[in-house]
């Protein structure tokens, strides 16, 4: 269901997209201001812990996110993320304490400042799913000016989206299309190959850094031998596993991958005529020359 309200959303960027991936943050803001959605940035917001903080207690972490949670109900606005790992966080969070008793929610409350209060009236939404139910594909496919035909694009969706929460949900955790539709609707060649809804290794980048670069080199390995040109992912995590660090990958397994990894926001922005400056193409570890070479830019 598409909306021709013009579409406005409190923006959670996460750490990532403004730290090690700066050109998420960089061509999430080029893509919204073309297509016309507007974004008021959660300033204020805290890290989502990406997990970690349920390690060593599960208030911190529903306490941390309450208070994000709040930040958006205060805007009057759903939230927006970027990354699997945010969505899955953040999601997990609101849909336990919506329905949790009320004496935990006024623990969780009475760990907040008094210039938050959570109510439980927060929607929390990746841009992916955004796209595919408030904008509408058929509205993104009027946008694009320069569609990627050619291109074969591998998605790599992210554990915490497909996993991550139980209610809320666009797509089958198990067989998810809402990754190929976008990349249909731009003009691309989706491409299907075993590993696009696997782990890419990267909760076990920081102590196990062994298995974490095997699972990435697999899930690599895999996306290659579909003849893909380029894996894409709405997940600055796995970006980092995939792509920042495909060289120490590489090093590990003893060979080349030479794998262009794209976020989600960059591969719309080619599509919409968006300069690849604006995307922040020049900032990845793995050269994104072969796919810009392949649309002939």
């Amino acid at each position: 269901m598409t909306t021709t309200k013009p579409l406005k959303y409190a923006y959670y960027p996460g750490c990532v997209s403004r730290g090690a991936c700066r050109e998420l943050y960089l061509s999430t803001a080029a893509v919204t201001k073309a297509l016309g959605i507007e974004l008021v940035e959660l300033k204020s917001a805290a890290c989502c812990g990406a997990g970690t903080f349920k390690e060593d207690s599960e208030l911190l972490q529903d306490a941390v996110n309450a208070r994000n949670l709040a930040l958006a109900e205060a805007e009057g606005l759903t939230m927006m993320t970027q990354c699997s790992t945010c969505q899955g966080v953040l999601g997990r969070v609101n849909e336990k304490l919506q329905a949790s008793e009320p004496a935990y929610r006024e623990r969780i409350d009475a760990l907040l400042t008094t210039e938050h209060h959570y109510n439980g009236t927060a929607d929390v939404r990746h841009m992916l799913w955004i796209l595919l139910q408030d904008y509408g594909l058929d509205n993104l496919k009027a946008k694009v000016k320069r569609p990627l035909t050619g291109l074969r694009c591998a998605s790599f969706y992210g554990c915490y989206l497909l996993r991550g929460q139980q209610s809320g949900r666009v797509d089958d955790p198990v067989n998810p299309k809402s990754l190929e539709q976008v990349f249909t609707a731009l003009g691309a060649t989706p491409v299907e190959y075993r590993g696009r809804t696997r782990c890419c290794g990267f909760p076990l980048s920081s102590y196990d850094t062994k298995n974490a670069f095997a699972m990435a080199a697999l899930r690599i390995d895999e996306a290659i031998e579909a003849e893909a040109d380029c894996l894409v992912t709405p997940c600055p995590l796995c970006h980092l596993n995939l792509d920042s660090r495909q060289p120490e990958v590489e090093k590990a397994i003893g060979r080349r991958l030479g794998m262009p990894v794209l976020h989600l926001p960059q591969l719309i922005g080619l599509a919409l005529g968006i300069e690849s400056a604006q995307l922040g193409l020049g900032q990845h570890i793995v050269s994104t020359r072969p796919v810009l070479a392949r649309l002939g830019l």
